[in-house]
């Protein structure tokens, strides 16, 4: 299975866990009097809309390479992931909102049987994120990452309704509004998130260096290339799922420009054998009396 099949089946589980979720969601919190439960449906309602994008995003960036993006379309998933990260925000305001209105409002406390509800989806989008995420790490997917947050902050967010609701009942009458304080809690929770799901995505488009290991591993698997005698600079820039990479290699100053251009071709084709996540590989030959 190829890291784009990989990529979209786990966004397709995704997206029927969350319009699953957001129904038993809803239907919890209006029935059993829970803001709360109400909340965490918007949000996964959200994060329906943003798991589309992600899907949207992982099919477009995989398009190959053409005369006006010789890179391929690999930049378009940071692109993605920004939108995504749109949507966390507008939830958490709505959230926030509604919170802060509620709080100040009386209403019935919530049902005891919710908790069963909200402990289930605890367990359930914690196993989730563990998956989406473990997929994004094996895909170098940034919105594929982004969509596993989603899971986490929906796992966090019930926790807090779960507290919140636990409270309003142990307590009684007059704390019913620790169910809404609950949900401004997990409003702040989903922004924090969302600055973590930005960052990296930031970074992939401004060609950040956070690819050191890599780097060094570039360098090691260069000295097996016979005739390969050391390396210079290595650039390495992500763009969707795969690694561009300029790296000037030394070779000796006694050889011919072709047994060179030779040398460069073939220590190319040994980094993208070794590492298939590689895109556009980029050789430049330095000879060894230069330095």
């Amino acid at each position: 299975m190829t890291n784009e099949q990989k990529a979209i089946k786990a966004t397709i589980f995704s997206i029927i866990g969350n319009t699953c979720l957001a129904l038993i969601k809803g239907l919890a919190g209006f029935f059993g009097n829970s803001y709360a439960l109400i909340a965490d449906a918007i949000e996964s309602t959200t994060d329906i809309f943003a798991s589309f994008l992600v899907l949207f995003g992982i099919k477009y960036s995989n398009k190959p390479a053409d005369e006006n993006h010789p890179y391929g379309h690999g930049r378009a998933e940071p692109l993605i992931t920004f939108l995504v990260v749109g949507f966390l925000i507008t939830s958490a305001t709505v959230i926030g909102y509604e919170s802060i209105a509620n709080i100040g409002t009386s209403h019935d406390l919530p049902k005891s049987w919710t908790l069963y509800i909200l402990g289930a989806i605890i367990i359930w989008k914690e196993y989730s994120f563990r998956l989406v995420m473990k997929r994004s790490r094996q895909t170098n997917s940034t919105s594929l990452a982004a969509d596993a947050w989603h899971h986490r902050s929906d796992a966090i967010t019930s926790v807090a309704a779960f507290i919140g609701i636990s409270i309003a009942l142990i307590m009684g009458k007059g704390y019913e509004s620790a169910d809404d304080w609950a949900a401004l809690f997990a409003a702040f929770f989903i922004l924090y998130n969302s600055y973590k799901i930005f960052r990296p995505a930031l970074g992939e488009i401004m060609d950040e260096n956070l690819n050191e290991d890599l780097v060094e591993e570039i360098r090691v698997v260069a000295l097996t290339v016979p005739g390969i005698l050391g390396t210079e600079k290595c650039f390495i820039r992500k763009a969707g799922m795969k690694y561009h990479v300029d790296l000037h290699a030394i070779v000796s100053a006694k050889i011919s420009v072709k047994e060179g251009h030779d040398l460069a071709h073939k220590l190319k084709d040994t980094l993208r054998e070794k590492n298939p996540e590689l895109g556009h590989v980029l050789i430049h030959v330095e000879p060894d009396d230069y330095h």
